[in-house]
């Protein structure tokens, strides 16, 4: 699932493993990011990230942005208020 707000976008993998809420986020918005939250590795490729720049170092050039996991709804929340600001 993707959802954005102006230029922000963000991808919601909904099915992730052990009940975490895995959130790929835009690669312009890590440095933002890092105050909130540590991502859960540096970068995640794949072709459905439309809306994300290409890798073009890997064998396949995908799109990319940078993953985190939450295991709460509630910290999944907090970290995108921080990030966003309040939904108006």
């Amino acid at each position: 699932m993707v959802t954005g707000r102006g230029e922000n976008y963000v991808y919601v993998n909904r099915e992730a493993r052990m009940g975490r809420t895995a959130l790929v986020i835009h690669p312009t918005l890590k440095e933002r990011s890092s105050t909130l939250a540590e991502p859960a590795s540096d970068i995640k490729t794949c072709d459905h990230y439309q809306q994300f720049p290409l890798y073009l170092a890997g064998e396949r050039h995908e799109h990319y942005g940078i993953p985190h996991g939450f295991s709460s709804r509630v910290a999944l929340e907090r970290y995108l208020n921080g990030l966003f600001g309040e939904a108006s």
